[in-house]
């Protein structure tokens, strides 16, 4: 459902990401790890037809998304880690919005609002201006304009930032059942315990390339590490070591 051919993007002589190979099917929930500043944001955003990669190519539902972005976009519904709203637009209207953007209106589209408002506790603030949404109600909005057009796809950046308990378990419900029907969720987040109890299979992102790519079990043959958890996995995997000498700071 989206994959990517030796994908690039430069930055100056700066190689963000280079060579990235990534496939990821249909009804399945992958998570893509890596340390800061190894290439994860930029990926999500070439993905989400935000940024242009530098070469190679990037496809959702098999078609390139720059070269046909209307329709790869049509299929995709994007989640960023900073939860941006237009502050003069109440909640319904920003969801009437979003679904307006792919050509969506009517009764469909203003019941499928009230739903998804509904299943995040936003109803009694349908009508009120985002300026005086907190930062969790915002979020709960951009995700529900992500699935407003019905997409096929979602891609998604720290997904549980700003919600409390209850709605990031609601996430997590929500995802899975999206994905048992038919649809695939990408998700990038530092949060190693989601990834392991949640995503059907794992990419770990090193300087750009792909260090590792698989399920838990596979995982932990790439890194010779049987009953392994991520968190060791992923250290074992882009050579990051935790090892620092703490005695000049705590005594």
């Amino acid at each position: 459902m989206i994959r990517l051919r030796q994908v690039k993007k430069m930055y100056g002589n700066f190689a963000a990401v280079h060579g990235l190979d990534l496939h990821i099917r249909r009804g399945e929930l992958f998570g893509l790890l890596g340390p800061n500043g190894a290439g994860k944001t930029t990926t999500m955003r070439m993905i989400a037809g935000i940024v242009a990669p530098s070469g190679g190519t990037v496809e959702v539902g098999g078609i390139d998304i720059f070269r046909e972005p209307m329709r790869a976009k049509a299929m995709l519904g994007f989640i960023p880690d900073r939860p941006f709203v237009y502050d003069k637009l109440t909640g319904a209207e920003f969801l009437r919005f979003n679904a307006g953007l792919y050509g969506q209106e009517g009764p469909k589209v203003e019941s499928l609002i009230d739903e998804l408002l509904d299943l995040f506790e936003l109803s009694r603030w349908k009508d009120e201006l985002t300026e005086s949404y907190s930062h969790g109600m915002r979020q709960k909005l951009i995700i529900s304009g992500a699935f407003v057009h019905r997409p096929e796809v979602i891609v998604v950046d720290e997904p549980m930032v700003g919600l409390d308990p209850k709605s990031a378990r609601l996430l997590k419900i929500l995802f899975r059942r999206f994905v048992e029907r038919g649809g695939t969720v990408l998700m990038s987040t530092h949060t190693l315990e989601i990834v392991e109890g949640f995503c059907d299979r794992v990419g770990i992102i090193r300087q750009g390339e792909l260090a590792a790519c698989g399920t838990m079990d596979e995982l932990r043959q790439d890194a010779a590490s049987a009953g392994a958890g991520l968190e060791e996995l992923f250290l074992r995997l882009t050579g990051e070591h935790v090892e620092p000498d703490l005695d000049a700071i705590i005594g």
